[in-house]
Protein backbone atom coordinates (compact mmCIF):
# COMPACT_ATOMS: atom_id res chain seq x y z
CA UNK A 1 0.00 0.00 0.00
CA UNK A 2 1.35 3.42 -0.91
CA UNK A 3 1.38 6.37 1.46
CA UNK A 4 -1.06 8.21 -0.82
CA UNK A 5 -3.56 5.36 -0.52
CA UNK A 6 -3.65 5.73 3.26
CA UNK A 7 -4.24 9.48 3.14
CA UNK A 8 -7.02 9.08 0.58
CA UNK A 9 -8.92 6.49 2.63
CA UNK A 10 -8.77 8.27 5.97
CA UNK A 11 -11.00 11.20 4.88
CA UNK A 12 -13.58 8.80 3.42
CA UNK A 13 -13.98 7.03 6.75
CA UNK A 14 -14.33 10.32 8.59
CA UNK A 15 -16.94 11.55 6.10
CA UNK A 16 -19.02 8.42 6.60
CA UNK A 17 -18.76 8.95 10.34
CA UNK A 18 -19.66 12.65 9.90
CA UNK A 19 -22.76 11.74 7.88
CA UNK A 20 -23.96 9.18 10.39
CA UNK A 21 -23.19 11.38 13.38
CA UNK A 22 -24.58 14.60 11.98
CA UNK A 23 -27.84 13.17 10.70
CA UNK A 24 -28.41 10.69 13.52
CA UNK A 25 -27.71 13.04 16.42
CA UNK A 26 -28.84 16.57 15.64
CA UNK A 27 -27.02 19.19 17.65
CA UNK A 28 -28.70 22.05 19.42
CA UNK A 29 -28.27 25.14 17.27
CA UNK A 30 -28.95 28.81 17.87
CA UNK A 31 -31.98 30.34 16.18
CA UNK A 32 -30.01 31.85 13.24
CA UNK A 33 -28.50 28.47 12.41
CA UNK A 34 -31.88 26.76 12.89
CA UNK A 35 -33.38 29.14 10.31
CA UNK A 36 -30.64 28.20 7.84
CA UNK A 37 -31.15 24.48 8.50
CA UNK A 38 -34.90 24.82 8.00
CA UNK A 39 -34.21 26.51 4.67
CA UNK A 40 -31.79 23.73 3.66
CA UNK A 41 -34.32 21.04 4.58
CA UNK A 42 -37.02 22.63 2.43
CA UNK A 43 -34.86 23.88 -0.46
CA UNK A 44 -32.09 21.29 -0.80
CA UNK A 45 -33.06 20.47 -4.38
CA UNK A 46 -32.45 24.07 -5.49
CA UNK A 47 -29.06 25.78 -5.65
CA UNK A 48 -28.19 26.74 -2.07
CA UNK A 49 -25.52 29.40 -1.74
CA UNK A 50 -23.64 30.51 1.31
CA UNK A 51 -24.95 34.04 0.79
CA UNK A 52 -28.54 32.80 0.78
CA UNK A 53 -28.02 30.80 3.95
CA UNK A 54 -26.33 33.76 5.65
CA UNK A 55 -29.27 35.97 4.67
CA UNK A 56 -31.73 33.45 6.13
CA UNK A 57 -29.70 33.46 9.35
CA UNK A 58 -29.50 37.27 9.25
CA UNK A 59 -25.70 37.14 9.58
CA UNK A 60 -22.75 38.14 7.42
CA UNK A 61 -21.40 35.37 5.22
CA UNK A 62 -18.18 35.01 7.19
CA UNK A 63 -19.93 35.07 10.57
CA UNK A 64 -22.53 32.57 9.36
CA UNK A 65 -19.92 30.14 8.02
CA UNK A 66 -17.92 30.26 11.25
CA UNK A 67 -20.98 29.94 13.49
CA UNK A 68 -22.45 27.09 11.42
CA UNK A 69 -19.21 25.13 11.57
CA UNK A 70 -18.85 25.77 15.31
CA UNK A 71 -22.40 24.67 16.09
CA UNK A 72 -22.89 21.86 13.59
CA UNK A 73 -19.34 20.52 13.39
CA UNK A 74 -19.25 20.64 9.57
CA UNK A 75 -19.35 23.29 6.87
CA UNK A 76 -22.67 24.49 5.44
CA UNK A 77 -21.77 22.99 2.05
CA UNK A 78 -21.09 19.56 3.55
CA UNK A 79 -24.37 19.75 5.48
CA UNK A 80 -26.30 20.53 2.28
CA UNK A 81 -24.61 17.55 0.58
CA UNK A 82 -25.54 15.29 3.49
CA UNK A 83 -29.18 16.35 3.32
CA UNK A 84 -29.17 15.71 -0.42
CA UNK A 85 -27.61 12.27 0.07
CA UNK A 86 -30.18 11.39 2.75
CA UNK A 87 -33.01 12.27 0.35
CA UNK A 88 -31.25 10.47 -2.51
CA UNK A 89 -31.14 7.29 -0.42
CA UNK A 90 -34.87 7.55 0.20
CA UNK A 91 -35.64 8.07 -3.50
CA UNK A 92 -33.33 5.24 -4.55
CA UNK A 93 -35.08 2.90 -2.12
CA UNK A 94 -38.34 4.06 -3.67
CA UNK A 95 -37.23 2.71 -7.04
CA UNK A 96 -36.14 5.84 -8.91
CA UNK A 97 -33.04 5.45 -11.10
CA UNK A 98 -29.89 7.34 -10.05
CA UNK A 99 -30.07 9.62 -13.10
CA UNK A 100 -33.46 10.95 -11.99
CA UNK A 101 -32.56 11.01 -8.30
CA UNK A 102 -29.52 13.19 -9.00
CA UNK A 103 -31.53 16.08 -10.40
CA UNK A 104 -34.38 15.60 -7.93
CA UNK A 105 -32.12 16.19 -4.94
CA UNK A 106 -30.11 19.05 -6.41
CA UNK A 107 -27.01 17.48 -7.93
CA UNK A 108 -26.00 18.56 -11.41
CA UNK A 109 -26.05 15.06 -12.88
CA UNK A 110 -25.64 11.37 -12.03
CA UNK A 111 -21.86 11.66 -11.91
CA UNK A 112 -22.08 14.51 -9.39
CA UNK A 113 -24.45 12.42 -7.25
CA UNK A 114 -22.16 9.41 -7.53
CA UNK A 115 -19.09 11.29 -6.30
CA UNK A 116 -20.84 12.75 -3.27
CA UNK A 117 -22.77 9.56 -2.55
CA UNK A 118 -19.64 7.41 -2.58
CA UNK A 119 -17.78 9.88 -0.39
CA UNK A 120 -20.60 9.95 2.17
CA UNK A 121 -21.97 6.41 2.08
CA UNK A 122 -18.89 4.50 0.93
CA UNK A 123 -20.47 2.96 -2.15
CA UNK A 124 -22.04 4.04 -5.42
CA UNK A 125 -25.80 4.55 -5.70
CA UNK A 126 -26.12 1.41 -7.84
CA UNK A 127 -24.15 -0.71 -5.36
CA UNK A 128 -26.22 0.79 -2.53
CA UNK A 129 -29.38 -0.38 -4.28
CA UNK A 130 -27.95 -3.83 -4.95
CA UNK A 131 -26.98 -4.25 -1.29
CA UNK A 132 -30.49 -3.28 -0.18
CA UNK A 133 -32.13 -6.03 -2.31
Amino acid sequence: MFADDVTEKAPVASLRLDLATTLAQPRRATRPIERAIEFIETSFSQPVTLATLAAKAELSVSRFAALFRAEMGISPHRYVCQVRIRHAQRLLRGGLPPSIVATEVGFFDQSHLGRHFKRAVGTTPSAYLASRS
